[in-house]
This record gives C-alpha cells, sequence and structure tokens, in this order.
C-alpha cells in the first residue's frame, strides 16, 4: 500500500512470457522514458502519417514491411555511424531467444449472456447456443474473428465485425432455437390437454408408438375441446380407445356419435374478437401485505 507499485496482472503475464521487468516511472514524466515516448513519436509520424490503407489486414501488412525496410534502414540514434539493422545484428548475440509460442494477443472478456442466445462484445451482438442463457461464458476476440468459450470448450465463432450495433448471426444457432421453442410450444399443449382430458395421455402415446405427428393431433384435440367440452371429449377418447382407433378422427365421429344420440344440435364455434376473450381472463389478486410497509414507514416518521 502507500508508495508500493501494484502491477496490472496481465502485465506480469506477459512480462513472465516473454522474460523481462517492468520498472514503473512517475506519473505525467514522460521525460523519463523518453528513448519510448520518441520511438512512438517516430512510429507515429514516420508510418501512420497520410498512410491509406483497405482494412486491418492490409495495414499489418505494410506495418511488417515499413519495420523491415524503413525503419531498420534509418541511422542508429546512439550511434549514427550504423543503421539499425547493423546495430541489431551486433547486439542480437546478447539477447534471450523468444520463446517458441508467441503470447495470445486476443482480447478475453468474461460476458454474462440474458434471456436472448447473444452475447455483446465491443457493441455488436454475436449469436450463441440456446442452451447458455442466463450463463456466463468467455468471448476471445482476435482481429479477424470472435470466438465464444464454455469453459474449455469453444460454443461459438464469427467473423468480428467492427461496425455497431449490429447482430451477426450463426444460421445453426438460430434454427435451434426455433425448433425448441416449437418443442416447448407442443409440451405446453399436451400439459393442457393432459389436465382437461386424462385419457388423452393413452390416445397420444398409442399414436406416437404408430409414428403419428403429435403436434398435429394435440392441435387437433384442443379444437375439439374448445367446440365441446372437455368432459365429451374425454368420453370420446375413451370410446376412440375401445376401438383401438388412437386418431382425432375416431374421436371426433365419437363425438358426433354422441350428439346425434342425445338429438342435439351441432356445435358452432364462436369467434370473439380479442378483447371480449380478455375479459374472461383470469386474474390473481396481488397481496396487500406489501402495502403495509407504506404505512408503517409514516408512523416512524411521525
Amino acid at each position: 500500500m502507500g508508495d508500493a507499485i501494484r502491477f496490472n496482472p496481465a502485465l506480469l503475464a506477459f512480462a513472465g512470457h516473454y522474460r523481462f521487468e517492468p520498472r514503473p516511472v512517475a506519473v505525467a514524466r514522460g521525460n523519463e522514458k523518453g528513448r519510448v515516448e520518441r520511438a512512438i513519436r517516430y512510429v507515429r509520424e514516420s508510418f501512420f502519417a497520410a498512410r491509406e490503407y483497405a482494412d486491418l489486414a492490409d495495414l499489418n501488412r505494410q506495418a511488417e514491411a515499413w519495420c523491415l525496410g524503413q525503419a531498420d534502414d534509418r541511422l542508429c540514434p546512439e550511434d549514427r555511424a550504423q543503421r539499425v539493422r547493423e546495430a541489431f545484428v551486433q547486439e542480437q548475440a546478447r539477447l534471450l531467444a523468444l520463446p517458441a509460442n508467441p503470447w495470445s494477443l486476443e482480447e478475453r472478456l468474461e460476458v454474462s449472456v440474458g434471456k436472448t442466445p447473444y452475447v455483446r462484445f465491443d457493441l455488436n451482438d454475436y449469436t450463441v447456443p440456446h442452451t447458455l442463457v442466463r450463463k456466463t461464458v468467455t468471448v476471445l476476440a482476435s482481429p479477424d474473428e470472435v470466438r465464444v468459450l464454455d469453459g474449455q470448450v469453444v460454443v461459438a465463432h464469427h467473423v468480428r465485425s467492427y461496425d455497431r450495433g449490429q447482430q451477426i448471426e450463426n444460421p445453426a444457432h438460430i434454427e435451434e432455437l426455433v425448433e425448441r421453442k416449437a418443442q416447448a410450444r407442443e409440451q405446453r399443449g399436451m400439459n393442457w390437454l393432459a389436465q382437461a382430458v386424462p385419457a388423452s395421455q393413452a390416445l397420444l402415446t398409442q399414436a406416437a408408438e404408430r409414428g403419428e405427428n403429435l403436434g398435429a393431433i394435440t392441435t387437433q384435440l384442443g379444437r375439439l375441446v374448445e367446440r365441446y367440452g372437455a368432459a365429451e371429449v374425454e368420453m370420446a377418447v375413451q370410446a376412440a380407445l375401445a376401438r383401438g382407433v388412437p386418431h382425432p378422427n375416431a374421436v371426433r365421429l365419437a363425438l358426433e356419435t354422441q350428439r346425434e344420440a342425445r338429438d342435439q344440435p351441432p356445435p358452432v364455434a364462436t369467434c370473439l374478437p380479442a378483447h371480449v376473450n380478455a375479459k374472461d381472463t383470469t386474474v390473481q389478486p396481488h397481496r396487500l401485505d406489501s402495502y403495509d410497509q407504506l404505512t408503517q414507514g409514516e408512523e416512524h416518521e411521525s
């Protein structure tokens, strides 16, 4: 604490990888590292000034050519009798060899996935598998690619975008999400039907054994419940199962037979506007205990 120097952990890891010792200087004292400042100024004025490039890859190619050409051919600041290229050859024997594995230059960021299967990075959204919703993942970004990791496993990779507010999508992620939603919708319909018509579970089981489309059967039985009522459909399903025909057409035939036996008119579907149907929505009353806290606060203030 106090005057103690606390280095960024990433800097210490980088220094350990390339085996050098970071040396701090005073804040806002550029003169204490004049050699570094002069090198930055030289790059800014000799390389970047008025330079044109198509993209980042083109800029990197030009930078490499400039380093091996113009920058190496300039006179050495410490010894004007030789060039930088020649001074480096003399110094190289005293320098440590670079590690065989270069330091990873990817940006690393821990990101939380929200309600939708997207991760936000650098002002853009990238898709991930829907199974990662509400989880924390790791984003690794190189100049050209964005990778998403769940632990040590790469679960998504995209071409990096340098725009703003864009959605970069993998079609496979969207297709998996749509399929999952369809399955969930079908399951909700089956659960509702099982509660309204318990015998429908046996009908769906037998229909599945025959390879029938359970989603279509669930939809058709649901429409029959809306027209005839759950009690009537329950008896009709039992009749269809007794005949060994687990199909909505057999249930519909049984319903018509029951209606004709009672000499009842055919049911007519009632189509009402959405605002009329909304009046029949069940509203759960809110508990009023929370309002007592407001009055208690007023009593304490008084």
